[in-house]
């Protein structure tokens, strides 16, 4: 498999947490894991394994480079208490694709490096949820995620026609996906799978094909989820592709919810969901939440509107107003969004007269208009747009437009820049219409 650099990188400890077995033998902060019972530690499926052990002879070197022994004894699956540098231990793997939908290949230059790393890492996909195509494993490396039961995976398949997915991906490797996926379905590892749906090349016929396929290997093929592809307006030299239309949506709806039905016949699931956009650009009502079943496609944009909406009905009656003047205050989210968030602003506004809440669309000039996420959002278009309108005591922004716990947007526009720019507090909303309340009602009690 490919790595975003060749060399891979040592395993050092950065803490050691406090009364653990690690600070009762003495492993520092600095010092470097090397082997466990005498096997190599590759990376944080190597230690897991390992580690669960009741007798373990760890070699480690210190801050000096030396080498030394840690013999331990434990109970079994006791952590020993110490947290690496890399949370993989190792490297990122890259992608080995050019797919001709790639979100990336759209970016414009100029933006931070690692912006434009894609990564297509199985051990990424176990840990935090990546999709990952398949094609840039080896025989072995899938005996690897069988071995340890890396489950679940998910995959981003786009078709299941060989000749098409290898187009797709411009991969001469991408067409056995069905016979990859059925080996680790056959080894009871559970699959989560998105299509990314382009006009005109793997919709249609295609993604009846695709849909066919894939409910073949229920149950391990749990879900999959059929999401629009993202075009912003850098694709100069990229392949040339269309934006869906309202009829285009509507047509891949009733396609999709056709399987849903003949599906719940079947296996008493859907399996298939088409993603929140294809309801938005078809002007259609977001399904029920249990239309979604149990959400394995949140993450994707499948069900997180409705999910939101069913949320914040249940809980408005139970809001109170604890802070009694009136007051304004700002929401500030993506076209997709707004409809909603504008809906929920003007419930609150209903029950609380003395709180005044103005809700803004921000149009993503930066990416194009086609985009309407608000998770793809730009510091430079959100100040842009809001300089010089109304903002009352502060202004609400979802976490969407921040990476793992960061304060910094795509633009490298930092949280502190949008309130020095706008002269106002921003405060951020978590992805729940929980959190979103207690923004508005400035409260950590609803």
């Amino acid at each position: 498999m490919e790595n975003l650099n060749v060399n891979k990188k040592e395993n050092v400890i950065i803490s050691v947490e406090s009364g653990s077995i690690a600070e009762e033998i003495g492993i520092e902060p600095g010092d470097v894991l090397v082997s466990i019972n005498g096997k190599e530690i590759k990376d944080v499926f190597d230690y897991r394994y390992l580690i669960n052990d009741e007798y373990l002879i760890m070699v480690l070197k210190d801050g000096n480079g030396e080498e030394y022994e840690a013999e331990i004894e434990k109970d079994y699956d006791e952590d020993i208490g110490i947290v690496f540098e890399s949370g993989l231990m190792d490297n990122a793997r890259s992608c080995s694709n050019k797919c001709i939908f790639c979100f990336i290949d759209q970016l414009p230059k100029g933006m931070r490096d690692t912006l434009y790393f894609k990564d297509d890492d199985t051990r990424l996909s176990f840990l935090q949820g990546n999709y990952v195509t398949l094609t840039n494993m080896k025989d072995k490396d899938l005996d690897r995620i069988i071995y340890y039961h890396l489950s679940p995976i998910n995959i981003s398949v786009h078709t299941t026609n060989p000749e098409l997915r290898v187009k797709m991906l411009h991969n001469n490797k991408a067409g056995n996906i069905m016979e990859r996926m059925k080996r680790l379905a056959d080894a009871g590892i559970e699959l989560h799978l998105q299509v990314v749906l382009c006009k005109g090349i793997n919709d249609g016929a295609e993604l009846d094909r695709t849909i066919e396929d894939i409910i073949k290997l229920y149950p391990a093929a749990q879900s999959m989820s059929v999401v629009p592809v993202g075009l912003s307006k850098h694709r100069d030299g990229l392949f040339e592709l269309e934006p869906f239309t309202k009829e285009d949506a509507c047509a891949v709806i009733d396609q999709i919810e056709g399987w849903q039905r003949k599906n719940l016949e079947k296996f008493g699931t859907r399996i298939v969901y088409a993603a929140d956009e294809f309801y938005l650009k078809a002007e259609r009502e977001i399904p029920e939440p249990e239309c979604y079943e149990e959400f394995q496609q949140f993450e994707n944009g499948v069900g997180m509107l409705s999910l939101f909406k069913s949320e914040f009905y249940e809980l408005l009656p139970h809001i109170k107003n604890r802070d009694k003047r009136k007051r304004t205050l700002s929401l500030a989210t993506g076209a997709a969004a707004y409809p909603l968030m504008s809906e929920i602003a003007g419930e609150i506004m209903k029950k609380f007269p003395d709180i005044n809440i103005n809700t803004y669309c921000i149009k993503n000039e930066f990416f194009g208009e086609m985009i309407t996420v608000s998770g793809l959002l730009t510091g430079g278009d959100i100040i842009k747009q809001l300089k010089g309108k109304e903002l009352g005591e502060y202004l609400i922004l979802p976490d969407s437009l921040l990476r793992n716990g960061e304060t910094v947007l795509l633009d490298d526009v930092y949280v502190s820049d949008i309130e020095r720019k706008l002269g106002v507090e921003v405060k951020i909303a978590l992805n729940s219409a929980e959190s979103l309340i207690k923004r508005i009602m400035n409260t950590e009690e609803i």
